[in-house]
C-alpha cells in the first residue's frame, strides 16, 4: 500500500499524545517504513483483570485504530500471562495474582469487544502466553539479569512503598521486565499505553535493546477519569461506561457526566474537531446552547458507535419518557451547594430535608425509595461526589423531588 508523507501521519498521530519518546525517532521510523513500503508494528497491552472494557481503555484503542488507518499493523496483546502477576501501577500494597482460570474466562471477552472499534482484518491479537509458557526457569533468571533493583526501585510507586517500608512482593518485579519483554517477542515498533504506564513501556526499550534490537518508540494516552470525576475510570471504582453496556445504560450513564467533565469525554472519545470543541464551549457559555444538550449527543454519539444510531435514539426516547417526562414536577425546589467528595448519601438526603434524619434516610434507601440522577439506590453506605457544574434531581419517596445545582 502506499503511506502518507511521514510528517502528515506524525501530526496525526501526535494528536491527544502526553508522552512521545521520541517524536525524532517517529519520524524516522515512518519514513523508512513509507520507503520500504512495510508498515510499522504498534504493540499495545491489555491485562484480563476484569471480563469487560470501558470507555477508559478506548482512549488507548482510538489511537491504535488511527494507526491502522495509516496502515499500519497492530498487535492487540492480551496479558493472559502477566495479568497472573497482577501489575503494581500505582498500587500501596501487594497485589493478589489472579488464577489462570479467571484470566481465560476475561480474556475471551476482550478479544470480542475490541472489534467494536479496531478493524478485525487489520487487527493481529495475541497473548503472551504464547512464548512466556515455553521459557524455562534459566530463561526468568536470564530475564531478571537484564535489569536491576536500583534501577527498579526508581519507579515511582516501588520507591514509595520501599521509603514506606510497605511489602513489596519479589514477583512484582518480575512483572515490568516481563512486560518489557513482549516488545522483543514482538519485535514492535512502536509501544501505546496509559500515562500511569510509562515505566513498564520504557522497560520494553530496555528489554529490546539488551537483546540487541532496534528500540520501539514510547506513546501515551491520558487516563479518562470516571462519572465520579476524580479517580480514572475503572470498575473497581464503580464509575465507568462499559462497550458492552445496553444503549439505555450508556446513554443515562453519559448524561450523568458533569459540565466541565464532558468536554474532556467530547475530546478524548469523539472525532470532533479542536475548533468545534472550542465553539461548543463559547456557545454553552454564552448560553445559546445548554449542556444538556451537548450531552444528549455526547451520548447519542457513543450509543451510535458501539451499537447503532437507531440504538441511540431510542434511547434518548427511554431517557426522555422515564427521566424527563414522567410525573416530575416543573415547580421544585432548588438547592445550590458547594462541590464535595465523598459525602455519606444519608447525611445528604437530610441536608436537603428530603429527611427528617439519616435514619430515616436509611430505611427509605433500603425500602427502595430513593432516586438520585434517575438511579434508584438501595446502599445506605453510598458516598457520593457533588461536582462543581453538576446539575440532577433527588427524589424521595412518590413525591418529593429537589433539583441540586453544584456551583
Amino acid at each position: 500500500m502506499s503511506f502518507l508523507d511521514p510528517h502528515e501521519q506524525l501530526k496525526e498521530l501526535k494528536r491527544g499524545i502526553v508522552d512521545l519518546i521520541s517524536e525524532k525517532d517517529l519520524l524516522k521510523k515512518l519514513q523508512k517504513s513509507k520507503d520500504e513500503n512495510k508498515p510499522l508494528v504498534v504493540k499495545a497491552g491489555f491485562d484480563p483483570t476484569r471480563p469487560d472494557l470501558h470507555l477508559g481503555h478506548t482512549v488507548l484503542i482510538n489511537k491504535m485504530r488511527q494507526f491502522q488507518k495509516l496502515g499500519h499493523k497492530v498487535v492487540f496483546l492480551i496479558g493472559d500471562f502477566t495479568a497472573m502477576i497482577g501489575d503494581p501501577t500505582g498500587k500501596n500494597e501487594t497485589r493478589p495474582p489472579l488464577s489462570k482460570e479467571d484470566v481465560k474466562v476475561n480474556a475471551k471477552t476482550y478479544a470480542k469487544q475490541v472489534f467494536k472499534i479496531l478493524d478485525k482484518d487489520l487487527t493481529e491479537v495475541r497473548y503472551n502466553t504464547d512464548w512466556f509458557d515455553e521459557f524455562k526457569p534459566e530463561d526468568f533468571i536470564k530475564l531478571t539479569s537484564k535489569y536491576t533493583v536500583a534501577r527498579m526501585l526508581e519507579r515511582d510507586d516501588f520507591e514509595k512503598r520501599y521509603k514506606e517500608q510497605t511489602p513489596i512482593g519479589i514477583h512484582e518485579f518480575l512483572y515490568p521486565l516481563i512486560q518489557g519483554y513482549d516488545s522483543v517477542a514482538l519485535k514492535a515498533d512502536v509501544e501505546l499505553g496509559g500515562t500511569d504506564q510509562l515505566f513498564n513501556i520504557l522497560m520494553g526499550r530496555a528489554m529490546q535493546k539488551s537483546h540487541s534490537m532496534g528500540q520501539q518508540v514510547v506513546m501515551t494516552v491520558p487516563l479518562l477519569e470516571g462519572l465520579d470525576g476524580v479517580q480514572k475510570m475503572s470498575k473497581s471504582y464503580d464509575n465507568y461506561i462499559g462497550v458492552d453496556e445496553s444503549p439505555k445504560d450508556m446513554f443515562g450513564k453519559s448524561m450523568r457526566v458533569s459540565d466541565e467533565l464532558m468536554y474532556r469525554y467530547y475530546d478524548l472519545l469523539t472525532d470532533i474537531s479542536t475548533d468545534d470543541l472550542e465553539k461548543m464551549r463559547n456557545e454553552i457559555k454564552d448560553g445559546s446552547k445548554h449542556p444538556r444538550d451537548a450531552k444528549v449527543e455526547l451520548g447519542k454519539y457513543l450509543v451510535t458507535r458501539f451499537h447503532s444510531a437507531e440504538a441511540a435514539e431510542n434511547a434518548y426516547e427511554e431517557f426522555k419518557r422515564i427521566f424527563v417526562k414522567k410525573g416530575i414536577p416543573d415547580d421544585m425546589p432548588e438547592h445550590h451547594l458547594e462541590a464535595v467528595v465523598g459525602i455519606g448519601v444519608c447525611a445528604f438526603l437530610t441536608s436537603l430535608n428530603m429527611t427528617k434524619s439519616n435514619g430515616e434516610a436509611r430505611r427509605l434507601i433500603q425500602g427502595g425509595g430513593v432516586q438520585i440522577r434517575g438511579e434508584k439506590l438501595s446502599d445506605p453506605q453510598l458516598k457520593i461526589n457533588l461536582e462543581s457544574g453538576d446539575e440532577f434531581i433527588v427524589k424521595v419517596g412518590k413525591k418529593k423531588f429537589s433539583k441540586v445545582v453544584v456551583k
